[in-house]
């Protein structure tokens, strides 16, 4: 299955995953079916170019309850809605956080979900990486958490507050089965 994956990625997390998830495909379907490209890359290429992928997969990382830079595919993908589609977004809760199903409840429209599987991979923080402005609301969000009255969210502010990493390869696995799978 010719597989192209998209991605955009600002402090390595979702380009890690991308990564994973090109080579598991790879070596999953014992050839180069897969082709990987930034969303840079892609927003570059003609129409004709995405009709030879049987799927197409963007993953994106999650920022204040969206997946960065997702439009771009969710314009396009009601034209590609005969083609397998995939979306993972990558952030730094980890998943057994209360409040994820809600926010992946929300990524997808109704319709959305008729035609793409969203998938979510957490990664962690990077502050060395992250472009100053990012950096600057994370660390107000942080010290608004750290003073609230409520003891999970300072628990939460404290661990956001430095930077860490959460991400596994065993979270590629399903994007993987889905794609491989009939």
């Amino acid at each position: 299955m010719k597989t192209l994956i998209v991605y955009t990625s600002q402090t390595g997390f979702t380009r890690k995953y991308s990564r994973g998830v090109y080579e598991g495909l790879n070596k999953k379907l014992n050839s180069e079916l897969s082709e990987l490209l930034t969303i840079k890359e892609a927003k570059r290429k003609k129409t004709s170019y995405f009709e030879r992928f049987d799927a197409i997969i963007y993953g994106g990382w999650s920022m204040a309850g969206k997946v960065v830079k997702s439009k771009w595919f969710l314009k396009k993908a009601p034209k590609w809605n005969s083609k397998k589609l995939v979306m993972f977004c990558v952030g730094a809760s980890p998943t057994d956080n209360p409040d994820l199903e809600g926010y992946l409840n929300n990524v997808l429209s109704v319709e959305e979900k008729k035609y793409i599987k969203l998938f979510y991979c957490p990664g962690g923080l990077n502050y060395n990486k992250m472009k100053f402005r990012h950096k600057i609301l994370m660390k107000m969000f942080t010290a608004m958490l750290k003073k609230d009255k409520d003891a999970s969210k300072r628990e939460m502010g404290e661990i956001i507050s430095h930077s860490y990493d959460i991400s596994d390869k065993k979270y590629i696995e399903p994007i993987i089965e889905y794609i491989v799978s009939n």
